[in-house]
């Protein structure tokens, strides 16, 4: 597996890669130009030399009886070689292509005139081989005329090309290395750009780097640029919802601790009287059943305390309908509302919320537990589940004494049973993580009338979901 590519490099290859093609492009492009003016220059030194040429023709009757003579010596062409490097040659003809003088081996031109020539003269340019070697060739179309006679010549002067190519690749070289200095410089301020750029960074990574292990607190970076500050707050989020947990966690394990710790000495104390014979056997034994019986159950819900945190850091994995699961959760709980001969009553309509289902039974199990243990016998019990302007809300009403005025302050708070022998003190705060976990609220009022309480009304309420179906 190859290692991601660093931001630098990156941020250097994005820059380069698009400045390099550009400068290629233009780099072809300006060769071209340069090489078509070179062209261009020398092709009016062919023409001239032409022209040159042509000045120097006479002419002995008249149109196809016409008759050429040229007296055109070498010399005449010197002036217009560049160099010893490029070489004249010559040859002018009839219209026929009949020779007149020059070098013979020159083919004769069987070309065409251009429909928009770059001169006002009848002149074509093309290229063409001659002893084995590249030239190229001007054509000039000189009419003549002279006291005896009308015609009209055609002058070819051709011009080997290594001048011309020494000029170009001189062009070319020195195009490539002015652009080769340009990358150059653009690279070399890339880098320097890129390296201020990135200080903050590195000065994050080390202020980071040099934190104690444990050290939660937000990250200060209050220079950072704008591009790192969405970075740093979700960094930020992160190490709060890690402190959270890790707060979570401590305290979990401070109240697990502490809380088994009763149940366990109590346990072991009721171990040694039955060993030292202080009570019945039976006696002893169905104490001992009744302290386990209470330290599972204080586990159990420790532990559902601590997963309604787990869970609430993942998403829920899809709408649920709270309906279904309050029903479910009351046939599984029918047992203990038989056995208190309870006038139960329960109604639902289909709201769906969106929630792991875990947490939904876990709710409705610990209301509708308390609701059936604080119930006289006999009395009524009724369970609803409405849907109404955007919220799911569960509703259950006994008939038990309401809330002690001890625990009213304190209702929603770990370990505040209000007898320690019949409940652990967790369920309302399960309910109460779990609810806020969900985003929704949870009220627990005494029902009065006539100067008394007849019961406690529990309300819930949820953010209602999209229907699936």
């Amino acid at each position: 597996m190859t290692s991601p590519m660093s931001l630098r490099r990156y941020l250097l290859l994005g820059i380069l890669l698009p400045v390099i093609a550009l400068i290629v492009i233009n780099t072809i492009s300006l060769y071209s130009e340069a090489l078509a003016a070179v062209n261009t220059a020398y092709d009016r030194t062919l023409l001239a030399s032409a022209k040159v040429i042509g000045e120097q023709l006479d002419v002995e009757g008249y149109d196809e009886l016409s008759r050429l003579r040229a007296t055109v010596p070498y010399s005449a062409l010197e002036a217009f070689e560049a160099d010893n490097r490029s070489r004249l040659f010559y040859r002018v003809s009839s219209l026929s292509g009949e020779m007149v003088s020059g070098f013979a081996e020159l083919p004769f031109w069987r070309g065409t005139l251009p429909q928009r020539p770059p001169y006002a003269a009848l002149v074509d340019f093309y290229n063409d081989r001659f002893h084995d070697e590249d030239v190229r060739v001007a054509v000039l179309l000189q009419p003549v005329v002279s006291q005896t006679g009308r015609g009209m010549a055609v002058v070819q002067v051709a011009e080997t090309l290594e001048l011309r190519r020494t000029l170009a690749r001189q062009i070319l070289l020195n195009t490539i290395w002015r652009q080769a200095l340009l990358v150059a410089v653009i690279a070399l301020v890339a880098v320097i750009v890129i390296q201020r750029g990135m200080r903050p960074v590195r000065r994050l990574s080390g202020q980071l780097q040099a934190r104690t292990e444990g050290d939660l607190n937000p990250i200060s970076a209050p220079d950072a640029p704008r591009e790192l500050r969405p970075l740093v707050d979700a960094t930020n989020q992160v190490m709060t919802r890690l402190a959270h947990l890790l707060d979570n966690q401590k305290r979990f394990v401070r109240d697990t601790a502490h809380q088994l710790r009763t149940p366990l000495a109590v346990l072991k104390t009721q171990v040694q009287s039955a060993l030292h014979g202080d009570l019945e056997p039976r006696q002893a034994l169905l104490e001992i059943n009744d302290t386990v019986d209470r330290a599972t159950v204080l586990a159990n819900q420790m532990l559902s305390l601590a997963k309604v945190e787990q869970l609430r850091q993942q998403p829920a994995a899809g709408p649920v309908d709270m309906a279904e699961v309050v029903r479910s959760m009351a046939l599984e709980l029918s047992p203990l509302i038989a056995e208190k001969d309870l006038d139960f009553e329960i109604a639902t309509v289909p709201a769906w919320v969106q929630a792991h289902e875990w947490m939904l039974r876990e709710l409705t199990r610990n209301l509708l537990h308390n609701a059936i243990r604080h119930s006289p016998a006999g009395g009524p019990l009724t369970v609803h589940v409405t849907r109404e302007s955007g919220w799911a809300t569960l509703s259950l009403a006994d008939a038990g004494p309401g809330i002690a005025p001890e625990l009213r302050n304190r209702l929603f708070q770990p370990f505040s049973a209000g007898n320690a022998r019949t409940g652990s003190g967790l369920g309302l705060a399960i309910c109460h993580e779990i609810v806020s976990a969900l985003g929704g609220t949870i009220v627990l009022e005494d029902r009065a009338a006539h100067g008394h309480i007849e019961g406690l009304d529990a309300t819930v309420r949820l953010p209602l979901a999209e229907n699936p179906a």
